[in-house]
């Protein structure tokens, strides 16, 4: 049997199976009959020439060959959908609405000068703009609330997100003038460090649960607004980093001095951008050319 005649629909269930644990879970799933089920993942085998699932005990268990082909399968899966959504926007046109979610260490003025010369080329395409830290960025791409983010660094990219790489956004190390860290001449120690409370970002999603970032000290206080920790901060309360473009202000009036983190080189202060979109979602005109602004923004900046 040839692999020509290799159809989606195979696909479909064998990551339906593979996802629900069973050949009448899956057929449940699918709206079919179990033996319809039954027949087109065993002509997927005869295909391919392996078998995906044993079947020896109550339940299909996956292969060695069925694990490893099984995220084939969900990729070819994916591209099929992101071909079929990207006709549905060539046939539907401009989208009526840009409905976007950015980091909020990303520079408002680079954010805003580009909304401005989007209202300019597209006037009647509407903007929906959320701020958000961390992983809630994908999240809110992932569960559809934005079709498009500016996000920054995760553990690990959810498979279901194509992203594009943009410019770093560069931190500082900051505390108030009144601080004892102020006043401490060089770099600083992690073991000193770790005397005094850091002010970090804390994630609204459940994708860095467990997970942090620069952080050095156990005594933390978490934030999830960019705003109050600046505000907490510049009153002395603690010791964190800020986005340079967001500092400069503080630290040119005075309201906030640099210190120097031992353990952190200057690499480590950067925060890599990525514009991400679901792969089963391709973004539109209005959207593609958002993205090629950000990533223009991006080569200008490098």
């Amino acid at each position: 049997m040839a692999l020509d005649s290799l159809t989606l629909d195979q696909l479909r269930v064998f990551e339906a199976i593979a996802e629900t644990g069973s050949f009448s879970a899956a057929a449940r799933k699918l709206r079919r009959a179990q033996s319809a089920v039954s027949y087109a993942v065993g002509n997927l085998e005869a295909q391919l020439g392996v078998a995906l699932f044993e079947r020896a005990g109550q339940r299909p268990v996956l292969t060695e060959a069925g694990r490893s082909l099984l995220s084939d399968a969900r990729t070819i899966a994916l591209k099929v959908d992101g071909l079929r959504a990207r006709a549905r926007g060539l046939r539907q046109g401009l989208e009526t609405e840009l409905a976007l979610v950015v980091d909020v260490m990303f520079p408002l003025a680079v954010l805003v000068a580009a909304l401005d010369e989007f209202r300019q080329v597209f006037p009647t395409v509407g903007v929906r703009l959320y701020v958000e830290a961390l992983g809630a960025v994908a999240q809110a791409v992932l569960d559809g609330t934005c079709r498009i983010g500016i996000m920054g660094p995760l553990p690990a990219l959810p498979a279901a997100l194509e992203a594009y790489g943009l410019a770093a956004v560069p931190l500082v190390p900051v505390v108030a003038p009144g601080h004892p860290l102020a006043h401490h001449a060089g770099p600083i120690s992690t073991a000193i460090l770790r005397e005094h409370v850091q002010l970090v970002m804390t994630d609204r999603s459940a994708l860095t649960d467990g997970v942090d970032v620069a952080v050095l000290s156990p005594n933390t206080w978490r934030l999830a607004d960019l705003g109050a920790k600046q505000a907490l901060l510049r009153a002395g309360l603690g010791w964190g980093n800020l986005p340079a473009h967001m500092a400069a202000d503080d630290l040119a009036a005075g309201r906030l001095v640099l210190i120097q983190v031992a353990e952190w080189s200057e690499a480590a202060l950067q925060i890599p951008m990525r514009f991400v979109h679901r792969a089963d979602a391709p973004p539109g005109p209005a959207e593609s050319w958002f993205r090629d602004r950000m990533q223009r923004c991006a080569e200008a900046q490098g």
